[in-house]
């Protein structure tokens, strides 16, 4: 709540890094008071500590982490603009894929490109944003070769993951696949590049971020 009521951008990044460093902090808290508690006043210092450090990291959230956040959401919009007014939207698939796999799909879409999306889709009532970590295409690709070039062993698995995924927007089950053999990565970045490639060739946009990004989201927020 420190970081929500601190900043004007969406705090997902920043919740992203709060959340597990509170959790960090109590670990440690209550490892270091292990054993040294009284019986029957367990509940009593493990609910005032609680409290105790809740306050002491919205406090931090407000004052240190959010700024930080903010400027780096102000940095990436920077970058953004930047790849836009140049031409060369489709480098981003350089960065996003990576991030994607690395299970930072939903910080890249909600806490950086969605925010911009917003902004853009506001001004012209459609952005090609909301398009780039959200596209079903890639992973589609992905699975597709898995299916027919892949290990047998992992054949009969990725009909199913192909239709979680591209019907039902769920990208995570697809990670997996790459992480088993990285260098796909390459093909997630050029199958996303030429995506986006098209996107911007013909004046593709949404009108907001299709959440969880599945062929059927992408169709219901497409402009009129």
């Amino acid at each position: 709540m420190g970081l929500v009521v601190g900043a004007d951008v969406p705090m997902f990044l920043g919740a992203m890094i709060i959340g597990p460093l509170a959790a960090y902090l109590m670990k440690l808290f209550d490892e270091l008071i292990e054993d040294r508690v009284r019986p029957g006043f367990e509940m009593l210092v493990n609910n005032f500590s609680a409290g105790i450090l809740a306050a002491a990291m919205a406090i931090a959230g407000n004052r240190g982490i959010g700024p930080v956040v903010s400027t780096f959401s102000d940095l990436a919009e920077d970058a953004v603009g930047w790849l836009v007014d140049n031409n060369v939207l489709p480098l981003t698939s350089i960065l996003i894929e990576p991030a994607k796999v690395l299970f930072l799909n939903n910080a890249v879409n909600h806490g950086v490109l969605g925010p911009l999306g917003v902004q853009q889709a506001a001004e012209t009532g459609k952005s090609v944003l909301f398009m780039l970590e959200s596209n079903p295409g890639p992973g589609l690709g992905l699975l597709l070769a898995y299916m027919f070039f892949g290990p047998r062993r992992l054949r009969p698995s990725t009909p199913a993951a192909a239709i979680i995924h591209f019907f039902g927007g769920i990208h995570e089950i697809y990670f997996p696949y790459v992480l088993m053999k990285p260098r796909m990565i390459l093909a997630l970045m050029a199958g996303a590049g030429t995506g986006i490639a098209i996107f911007v060739a013909t004046g593709a946009g949404l009108v907001a971020t299709p959440s969880p990004g599945s062929i059927f989201a992408y169709l219901a927020q497409t402009p009129r």
